[in-house]
């Protein structure tokens, strides 16, 4: 009997097919027998491959711009020349396609040797990369080249032949053989499909399938999560489109479902907006950017076709644009605290442009991977994100994302959609508080400007290192305090700060002056303080944040606060001990004040020396400014260094693949000196960004602004009686002004204008299987209140009894009372 098979259910049936293609015989086919199959559903077949293919390429070189207008005109010209350089100097010969890019390594195993060997096997294939896009691409000059074709040609076969092949057993960096290596192949062979014979496609696609076999995506562990796996996805799924099999690319596709639901440990997205990558690291803005870029392409991709996503799941993805990323990304900047080792990805030795990569530079292609996953999403999604990007465009004074030198063609049409969308009216920053508790980072974001906190505990690690790279981030978890103005500061940490930062003064960190070794700590997050209680509570607007801080590699113990608040954040530090021998410091601010810095500082209306270098210890001081950047006052008077230190440095000193060009820049420095060996160390400042001279002089004489209710080694908690606000953090239980709490906690009040109050506790330790809480202030009744809150007595007092905290993940409990 004749079997007619619908189009949906012979691509569904096939592991693959070269008979639906007619042109190439496929590797890894397997002909279809006992069913007879029509002419027309071998078209459609055909057809359907073909028309991925199309869509690919399309991804890939981008639509919709005019090759003759700005800046697509130079950009395409310099793709040309770039083209033309690698073709002149390409020179296969045994070990290498390229003479700086040896692969041939003689001890391969694992070893930093070895990823630098396998590093250059990759960066081989993204040269090919470049070069069929060159000859691919309109007006690059390069266009449609026979010659260049045929370089092009000549480098796979090389490549093919002498390391990536079935027979190779994989040495170094594994990314580089199963993600690096094949995606730029696998773009070549879209690129060049018409180009490759039979052979050629059957000899890659063999290649592909030894190093990225189906059992990559087999479980979701290991390398094979988050970003990882989106990445490997993307290589199957076009190891299908170009090999014609409908088996890989519904495995891509079906592969991606683990990435999409909601984590509660290791990596992936979590319901309160935190992204982690490797077990231990905040990573929203490069492996996260990564899997939204990856995830923005398979979905394009795929839509409409056999294959399309429909797992319901994919709307985590979607809810994640403005839950996880938006939050992190300010004028086009993604922060720092949640790049991980990218942060000392500046310039590169190897890069013949010279390109610095900062946080602006990665910011803009996360915009570009919003606007092209809109295209997926509700009409009201896109069109509410393509006023988040429009706005962030539009305020990216320090770096315009249309003169973005390293970002593709591709985002960069994407994003000039955007820019001259007539319809699209910019979106303005939020304001508000965001706490991460799964990956103890924090955002506070104000009128004027905005800041972020990274912390570390025994689930989140100090910092990342590896492959050579952030070999000197000792101290970014160690309550490091960033922050950027609306027009001013938005190059803080951009313009050369991590080579020539003191790493031991991060602003905002306390640290030991300890010295330590290039990557202390381990590998990939390796090292977790033992502490538990890193976390806080807001309500949205305000927040208490808290750090058990225990030094890396050090003695060090100190309990640092933050209490976030409408104009300024109030800083606090206690308990700080040490046994070192060293001298233990608390940084108020290290500002990078660029090449010249000639920025005025004055401390109580006295204006300092603007000479480098420069220092001098404060005693008793009530305030001090930063021109141009905001103020700092000192409740009670404080015992500072102040600092003017003209810095060498270079990337290669944090990074191995960095650059050797010495680079100088200018700090303001500000920091407490709590001797060697301290042992009852502490400090209180708040920090005014923005803030004019005159307004921090103001703010210092309001004595009554702001009183510290508790600074020891056991609470910490301040009022602020104009905004109706308390917030405390309770290490220990016990007393603080108007409350107690019988265990440790974080709690913060907002009393409102109309006679009630907003009261908010969390249990950053997560241990916490009862709590009472007790506020000495008459209240009339609870209005509000979540179901962990066991019992509720008001009167004179309101007294709140808490069930098991211990399963609220460190979450914000919010109850609304009507004050007596």
């Amino acid at each position: 009997m004749t079997t007619r098979w619908s189009r949906r259910g012979f691509l569904a049936a096939g592991s693959g097919t070269a008979l639906a293609l007619g042109v190439h015989a496929t590797a890894g086919a397997a002909p279809l027998t006992s069913t007879e199959i029509t002419s027309a559903e071998i078209s459609a077949a055909a057809d359907e491959f073909a028309t991925l293919r199309a869509k690919w390429r399309t991804l890939i070189l981008g639509e919709r711009f005019s090759p003759t207008a700005e800046p697509f005109k130079t950009r395409l010209s310099e793709l040309g020349a770039t083209a033309g350089q690698l073709q002149a100097t390409m020179a296969p010969t045994s070990g290498s396609l390229w003479p700086d890019l040896g692969y041939a390594d003689p001890e391969p195993d694992t070893d930093q040797e070895s990823y630098g060997y396998s590093g250059n096997l990759n960066s081989s294939y993204n040269r090919l990369n470049t070069l069929a896009q060159a000859y691919t691409q309109q007006g690059t000059g390069l266009t449609g080249d026979t010659g260049l074709r045929d370089d092009i040609l000549t480098g796979l076969d090389h490549l093919h032949s002498e390391v990536y092949n079935e027979n190779q057993v994989r040495y170094g960096n594994w990314y580089s053989w199963q993600i690096g290596a094949p995606q730029a192949l696998l773009d070549v062979c879209v690129l060049m499909y018409d180009q490759l014979s039979a052979a050629q496609l059957s000899n890659y696609l063999n290649a592909v399938d030894h190093f990225v076999p189906d059992s990559a995506v087999s479980s979701y562990t290991g390398t094979s999560t988050g970003a990882n796996r989106v990445d490997l996805c993307r290589v199957l799924a076009l190891r299908g489109v170009v090999g014609a099999s409908s088996a890989k690319v519904a495995l891509a596709r079906d592969a991606l479902s683990p990435v999409f639901p909601y984590v509660s440990g290791g990596d992936g997205l979590y319901t309160d907006g935190s992204f982690i990558q490797h077990t231990t690291v905040p990573y929203t803005g490069s492996y996260g950017s990564v899997m939204l870029g990856g995830l923005g392409m398979l979905f394009a991709l795929l839509t409409g076709s056999t294959w399309e996503v429909t797992d319901s799941n994919r709307q985590i993805v979607f809810d994640a644009v403005e839950n996880a990323w938006a939050p992190f990304l300010y004028n086009g900047l993604v922060m720092d605290g949640v790049s991980g080792r990218a942060v000392s990805r500046g310039l590169s030795a190897s890069d013949a442009k010279q390109i610095q990569q900062d946080d602006h530079l990665r910011g803009h292609p996360i915009l570009a991977a919003i606007v092209l996953l809109g295209q997926g999403a509700s009409s009201t999604e896109n069109a509410r994100w393509r006023g988040l990007v429009k706005g962030w465009m539009q305020r990216d004074y320090y770096s315009p994302p249309m003169s973005n030198p390293s970002i593709g063609l591709t985002s960069l049409a994407r994003l000039k959609g955007v820019q001259d969308d007539t319809t699209v009216s910019a979106v303005a920053e939020p304001t508000g508080h965001r706490l991460f508790t799964n990956m103890s980072r924090a955002t506070h974001r104000r009128p004027g400007w905005a800041a972020s906190i990274s912390m570390a505990d025994r689930r989140i690690t100090y910092y990342e290192t590896g492959n050579g790279e952030n070999l000197h981030g000792w101290h970014t978890g160690s309550g490091m305090l960033y922050w950027w103005g609306d027009t001013f500061g938005n190059g803080q940490y951009s313009d050369a700060f991590w080579p020539t930062v003191d790493a031991y003064r991060l602003p905002g960190t306390t640290a030991s002056r300890k010295v330590l070794a290039d990557a202390a700590g381990g590998d990939w997050g390796a090292s977790l303080p033992d502490v538990n209680w890193v976390g806080g509570a807001t309500d949205g607007q305000r927040a208490a944040i808290g750090q058990y801080l225990k030094g890396l590699q050090s003695t060090l113990l100190a309990k640092k606060s933050w209490f976030c608040l409408d104009d300024s954040i109030v800083c606090l530090g206690a308990g700080i001990k040490c046994t070192d021998g060293t001298a233990v410091e608390s940084t108020i601010e290290n500002r990078n004040l660029g090449p010249t810095g000639s920025t005025p500082f004055q401390v109580d209306g006295v204006t300092k020396p603007a000479g480098y270098p420069w220092s001098e210890t404060l005693t008793g001081a009530k305030w001090a400014h930063i021109g141009g950047h905001g103020g700092y006052v000192f409740p009670g008077g404080a015992t500072f260094t102040a600092l003017r230190d003209a810095r060498d440095g270079q990337w290669s000193a944090i990074n191995k693949g960095g650059a050797t060009t010495v680079l100088n820049r200018k700090y303001l420095t500000m920091y407490v000196d709590h001797g060697t060996n301290p042992t009852g160390g502490s400090y209180a400042y708040l920090l005014m960004p923005g803030a004019t001279a005159a307004q921090t002089q103001t703010r210092a004489a309001a004595t009554g602004w702001l009183t510290v209710l508790a600074n020891t080694d056991s609470q910490q908690g301040v009022s602020v009686p104009s905004l109706g606000f308390t917030g405390v953090n309770f290490w220990f239980g016990g007393t603080v002004g108007a409350l107690t709490a019988s265990n440790p906690c974080a709690v913060t009040i907002s009393e409102k204008s109309d006679g009630t109050a907003v009261i908010c506790v969390s249990d950053p330790m997560r241990m916490q299987t009862g709590l009472t809480l007790t506020w000495n202030r008459a209240v009339a009744s609870v209005t509000a209140k979540p179901s962990t809150v066991t019992s509720a007595t008001t009167g004179s007092a309101l007294t709140l009894t808490f069930g098991n905290l211990s399963t609220t993940a460190g979450v914000t409990q919010k109850i609304t009372v009507k004050l007596g």
